[in-house]
């Protein structure tokens, strides 16, 4: 075997060895495997610690952890902080967990679907796919470009800013803005 063959050997063998994860897309600084659960690779992200708490306080992290699919559209700390003030703190309070479930399952599909699916269903549509969401919630879901935005009940415009992270049981999309039911 000559030098360079065996250096091409070597590095297919290191291509292959983390090829498994080379696809996903890092997110919070951590690397996110398809392996793992949706939970199991958000309590990682140092991008998603108000979700992850928003979470836990809801009752929600066996549901997340469970067999699937799920969609889930994951709000970073930079959107929670997007609320108005003391709004994330009331919301992590006891008294309000049904309203926080409600909030977090409306970012919460039940299918697993990645970025080209959607833009599929939006094209199938004419332009905009109605989502329903586990919450209740109807998104109305567009795309520029390879941008996929959600308008939730509220009229916000929700960008996905990392689509098709992948899951063992789903799939996460990163998004800019919390997603809010309609107003009561």
């Amino acid at each position: 075997m000559t030098f360079k063959t065996l250096m091409t050997a070597t590095a297919t063998v290191a291509v292959l060895a983390t090829g498994a994860y080379a696809e996903n897309p890092m997110v919070g600084g951590a690397a996110m495997y398809a392996e793992k659960n949706i939970i199991e690779n958000a309590v990682n992200s140092a991008d998603h610690t108000t979700l992850v708490a928003a979470v836990k306080a809801a009752g929600l992290v066996e549901t997340l952890s469970g067999e699937g699919p799920f969609t889930v559209f994951a709000p970073t700390n930079a959107a929670f902080e997007k609320l108005p003030e003391g709004t994330v703190e009331g919301l992590l309070k006891p008294e309000n967990k049904d309203q926080l479930t409600k909030i977090l399952t409306c970012h919460v599909v039940g299918a697993d679907a990645m970025s080209t699916a959607i833009m599929g269903m939006i094209d199938d549509d004419g332009g905009a796919h109605v989502v329903p969401t586990l919450g209740g919630c109807m998104l109305n879901a567009t795309y520029d470009g390879d941008m996929i935005m959600l308008k939730d009940e509220q009229g916000q415009t929700i960008n996905v800013t990392i689509a098709d992270v992948e899951q063992s049981n789903g799939v996460i999309h990163v998004v800019d803005t919390v997603i809010l039911p309609a107003a009561e």
